[in-house]
Parts: C-alpha cells; structure tokens; sequence
C-alpha cells in the first residue's frame, strides 16, 4: 500500500481533480479556459475531438495479476481503470525492478497519441522527469512503460500533513519550473501537471511523471500550451503555501478558496507566508491580469517563471535544531545497601563519609605529595641556573658556526607558499561546442557545493579521439609564477587526467601555442597538479583530457555515462 500511495500513476483522479490546462474547445482568445474548475472526464468534446463517452465504448482488455506482458513485465495491482486504459504496478522479471504499465487497446482512439507522446517524452532524457522506458503495440494491446519510485512522496501527501515550508516551496516551485522550461524547450507540455504528478524523493530532489502521456491518455489538449503548464505551476505553488486549492471547489484533498472572493494573494489567505513566494504565485497563476500587490508583469510561459524565480532572494534552509538533554536525574540506589531489608519505620539514614584525605592514611600522603614537590623544585632551579650559564659561555665565542643535523650550515628556510586570488575565467573551447560557460565562475565562488561540469559522453576516460579536451582559462590578474594548482571534484572513479598549460589571454589560440607546465591522472575526488616548469603568466589553462564513469546525478541534472564536474580550483604560488 504505501508504494501505491507514492508512486501510482496519476491518469484517473476523479476525486475533485480540477484541470489547470485548457482543452482546445474551451479556450478563449489568450488559451484560459473558461471554466478551470470543470473536470476533464466529463462528457464534453475531448481535445482531440473525441468526447469521453466515446472513448469509454472500448472496452479495456481483459488483464489480471500476474498476467505478463512481452513474457517480461508481470502485472501486480492495478490502479486505474477509466475511459478504455488501465494502469498497473507491475515487475520488471528480467531487470528485477518495480515499473508502472499503461496498458490500452490497439484499436483505442487515443492509440497513436499515447505512443507519440510516449516516444518524444522517452528522447528527452532528463532525469527530472519520471522515464518511459518502453513503448509497444503487441498482441491487439498498446502498453507504456515507465519508472517506479517506491521511495518518492507526492505532493498530495505532503501537503495533508501541512503546507511547506519556504526554503521547500521555493526548492519545489525552482525546479519544477526549469524542468518544464526544458520541456518546452524540447516541444513537450505536460498539460496535467497537478499535486498528484509531483514527487519529492528521499534526497529531496523533486520530479514530474506524466509528461506528455497523462494528457494524450485523458485526450486533453491546448491551444496555449505554456500558459496552461505556467499557470499549473503557480496553483502547486499557491496550494504548497497555503494548504488550499486556488479555485473555488476541493481539490486533491484541499480545501478550496471562498466563494464570491476570487483569487486572493497567498499571504492574506494564511499568517506567515513568505512574500516573494505569494507574489511569484499570482504572477504564474495571471488570473485574467490580477497579479501580485506590486502589480509585476505576469509569467506565461515557464522560461518566464524561471527567470522570476532568479531574481528572487535565495530562500536560505532553516537552522537545524537541537533538543536539549533531559537533566540529570539522581537515583535512589545506594551503594551497600542493595538487596538489605529496609530499615522499619522509615528510610535508612546513610551515615555521611568522612571529607578526603582526612584519614590518617591521607594526611600521610599529603605529607609525602609536599616533599615531592619541595625537592622537584629544587632540582629544577639548579638545572635551570646550570643552562643559563652554558648559554653565556657559548655566546661570547663569535666563531661558532651553526649546523644542522645533515651537516648543511646556514640552511635557508623556503619561502612559504602564497594563495593566488584569481580574477576572472572563460571556458577553453577547441572543438565542437561548449559545455557549460555559465557555470565558469562557480569553480572559484569559496563553495564546494557548486560546480562547473563537462556534458556526458558516451565513450571514455579518454576524450580523444572524438574531442581534444574541455577546460577552463584561468586569470590570476598580473603575471606570477605558480608552485601548484589544486582542484575539487565531484566524480571519482577511473580516471581524471589534468594538464596545466600557460596561456597568453583569456581566449588563447591552439595548445600548440602554449606551454605545458604540469600533468597529474588521479581517481579520487581531488587533484593536485605541481609545476613542474617554472614559467611566470598571468593566465593558466586548467585542461581535462579524460573523465570516469558515473551514474546519474540528479543535483546536476546528469545522465550516467563519462563525465566530471570542478568544484572549487586554487593556484598557488
């Protein structure tokens, strides 16, 4: 039961699931549905001109538990079965994994649209959304295959114990945002985006499931197809603030708003409510123009939303808090008197100690601790008086010479190493395109938990033939000659190999043109490159030429394949 909570499908929520998309029919002139409170499953002309109705005189195939699909997936329990489709939980047999199955007839009317969304959702690749991992017409049947996350949490849950917290709020709303922006980028909508299709997991990253398909298995479309996810976005934001659905009627387990008060800002609908975060909300929601008190302009699409978002003031987590320790409590027991009857009559009285050292075996001890001392006293004044003598014989001869133990005389101690600020940097490009230049500045920032990193390959360590190499140029603001540079990285594994080489400016020509000063291949989370030609410069080329292999990483958006990511580089010199 508790994998069915986290991680079922969200394709038949017919318990107050209101549509924040538009259906095509059912749009005005700007693509706002008229009435975004109606429920999509209502027999009204669907979006792609099938009513709902229609879509349900297809009978769903006849399917069991432990029915199997390919001879491979095994069906355990189904979770929905509405307008013709079914979905399941079911195991993967030959990978020995929880996965999801929607399962529709061939001859469905939303067949071909299920499998194209499936298909385009399945070649976006990006680990912020759940994966379709298979798509196939078989057998009279159409299933689709998707991740299973036993260990994530929807939204639904977590906003029935309380709304969110800020720093969660601003963490849910940032990265859901730039995922769609992605999307949208990709020519992909969700169109069905509510508190049912998003997860946060164990590591507190959030995901979306449902991308393209809930939507092509419910028939929804939209004229306007960014301003509806946009405006879904801001109703999760609205709802994880306040506890409350903005529309009128009860949704996902929320509470609606008033009626005949409209859409009011989050911060006067509940004490506490960051401000940023309720204005961030109307501006996604628009509502026909009504904004935020400081009347900013509204977002209608994601790519808008996000950058909102980074003009805010970074929501910083809450201090962690620590429970004080219980005090001391004195117990009863005393010593030598476990397991004796007790006095009648009352508590025994414990006839109180004599005070330390009163005894006659502690006077004696005193004693003997004072003589001690007196005499180590002594013998340590007259070896002091006997150094200070020594000292004064050896000072008046003038022709001594020091020498250290291995004979060297008059050693000069090395000059300590320097830290060396640097000043400004610009990402090497040699072939091809670049990775992340935006990001340069972040291998420099004083955190650890920031990053510059490579794109993902699919061959490695070694970047060549297929690429020379990636790195960045650093500038150390006038010429200097290094001793070291050391750099923090966020992949171990076999292997890193980083070459150092002095450059003339931040857009140096060819390597040919410049000089190598140091190499070093590690397979840990570190590399420390020593110069091994001394060469004064005021610009220096920190260049990768291979990479390990990693999973994927969802805190960089990451595939698994090769790859590596800086965090944090210093020189010294």
């Amino acid at each position: 039961m508790a994998e069915r909570s986290t991680a079922a499908v969200d394709v038949a929520d017919n318990s107050g699931d209101k549509p924040l998309t538009a259906k095509a029919e059912q749009s005005t002139a700007d693509g706002v549905a008229q009435n975004p409170e109606r429920d999509t499953d209502s027999e009204q002309v669907q979006g792609n001109g099938t009513t709902a109705s229609q879509a349900k005189q297809v009978s769903s195939p006849e399917l069991h538990s432990g029915h199997k699909l390919a001879r491979r997936y095994r069906l355990e329990e189904c979770v929905t079965r509405l307008d013709g489709f079914s979905s399941w939980r079911a195991v993967d047999e030959k990978l020995r994994r929880a996965v999801g199955v929607h399962i529709l007839p061939a001859d469905h009317v939303r067949t071909r649209a299920v499998l194209a969304a499936a298909r385009s959702a399945a070649l976006l690749g990006d680990p912020r959304f759940v994966q379709v991992l298979d798509a196939v017409e078989e057998n009279d049947v159409v299933y689709v295959v998707h991740e299973w996350l036993p260990d994530a949490t929807e939204l639904t849950a977590l906003l029935a114990a309380g709304p969110l917290e800020p720093h969660d709020a601003y963490q849910m709303v940032s990265q859901i945002a730039s995922a769609m922006a992605a999307a949208h980028r990709e020519g992909l909508a969700h169109l069905r985006l509510n508190p049912n299709a998003v997860l946060r997991t164990s590591t507190g990253q959030w995901r979306i499931r449902g991308l393209a398909v809930n939507a092509a298995l419910r028939g929804i479309s939209s004229d306007t197809p960014q301003r509806s996810d946009t405006e879904a976005i801001g109703a999760l934001l609205y709802a994880a603030l306040t506890q409350r659905w903005p529309y009128q009627s009860d949704a996902y387990g929320l509470p609606g708003l008033p009626k005949d008060v409209g859409l009011i800002a989050p911060d006067q609908v509940r004490a506490g409510v960051h401000r940023g975060l309720s204005e961030l909300a109307m501006r996604a929601l628009v509502n026909d123009g009504a904004t935020a008190s400081r009347h900013e302009s509204p977002c209608t699409t994601p790519e808008e939303l996000v950058k909102a978002i980074g003009e805010m003031p970074r929501i910083r987590p809450p201090e962690p808090s620590f429970t004080a320790p219980p005090e001391y409590q004195r117990t009863t027991y005393q010593q030598g008197t476990y397991g004796r009857p007790a006095t009648p009559g009352g508590t025994q009285v414990i006839q109180t100690p004599p005070p330390p050292l009163q005894s006659r075996t502690g006077k004696a001890l005193k004693w003997a601790v004072s003589a001690l001392l007196i005499a180590a006293l002594g013998l340590g004044s007259w070896q002091l008086a006997d150094a200070l003598m020594d000292q004064g014989d050896k000072s008046g001869d003038t022709t001594n010479t020091k020498t250290t133990d291995d004979g060297d005389k008059n050693k000069v101690n090395p000059a300590p190493v320097a830290p060396i600020k640097i000043q400004n940097a610009q990402e090497y490009v040699v072939d091809g395109g670049a990775q992340h230049p935006g990001d340069v500045k972040l291998t420099y920032d004083g955190s650890t938990a920031t990053s510059w990193r490579t794109k993902t390959f699919t061959e490695g360590p070694e970047l060549a033939p297929y690429k020379a190499g990636v790195g960045i140029v650093y500038d150390l603001g006038s010429a200097k000659e290094l001793t070291t540079a050391s750099l923090g990285l966020r992949y171990a594994g076999d292997h890193t190999t980083v070459e150092l080489y002095a450059a003339d400016s931040l857009a140096p020509g060819s390597l040919d043109s410049m000089t190598q000063i140091g190499k070093v291949t590690t397979t840990g989370n570190t590399a420390t490159v020593k110069v091994s030609k001394k060469t004064k410069s005021q610009y220096v080329l920190v260049w990768i030429t291979a990479v390990p292999k990693s999973g994927p990483d969802p805190a960089t958006y990451s595939a698994a394949g090769f790859k590596q990511a800086i965090t944090e580089v210093k020189f010294t010199g």
